[in-house]
């Protein structure tokens, strides 16, 4: 299991599990969602594709010499950009909600969204001083009984939360149970 250290202190557990075809045989994954070890929801029906091409989109935010770069100096203000024509102020990569069309909405979401927040740094009522511009992916994951958790993560972090949640989606497609839950901070 994967952990994220939430805001309210509380601990969130993305499990991958494994979608089987016709046959029993593992070809995707399904995300279940785990609040401080208790059920919180199920989302993401085969979304191990999509979060892939994430992982490899913010990667290459990362990486020196990206377009991303040149306006972020700072590595882990670096994200994809918006999709082309996605003019939302909060742009989204990504929204898991309940697992198919038949589940009921309050089986759970799991969000992940880009948000810029501006700090003044330097004195107060003075000009000596400079805007500090930051971007943060900010999670937010709703369970079945309506209450929501969010953990907020620098690009690193989301870095290593998507390399980590991949490799155990490996794990699972494998027929493996899942690990332990540990914090990504």
């Amino acid at each position: 299991m994967l952990g994220l250290r939430c805001l309210d202190g509380s601990d969130l557990a993305v499990v991958p599990i494994a979608s089987l075809d016709r046959g029993g045989t593992p070809f995707e994954v399904t995300l279940e969602l785990w609040r401080d070890g208790d059920s919180f929801g199920a989302v993401g029906e085969r979304c191990g594709y999509f979060l892939a091409g994430l992982a490899a989109r913010v990667a290459a935010a990362r990486a020196d010499g990206s377009p991303q770069s040149a306006r972020w100096p700072d590595p882990d203000d670096r994200f994809p950009d918006p999709a082309p024509g996605d003019t939302a102020r909060e742009p989204e990569l990504f929204a898991f909600r309940y697992r198919d069309r038949g589940d009921v909405l309050s089986t759970g979401e799991l969000r992940c969204s880009l948000r810029t927040s501006s700090m003044w740094v330097g004195r107060q009522q003075s000009a000596a001083g400079r805007w500090r511009v930051a971007r943060r992916a900010v999670i937010e994951a709703w369970g079945a009984s309506g209450r929501g958790v969010r953990a907020v993560l620098t690009s690193a972090e989301l870095a290593r939360f998507l390399a980590d949640l991949l490799a155990e989606a490996d794990r699972a497609r494998a027929g493996h149970p899942p690990r332990l839950a540990r914090p990504a901070r």
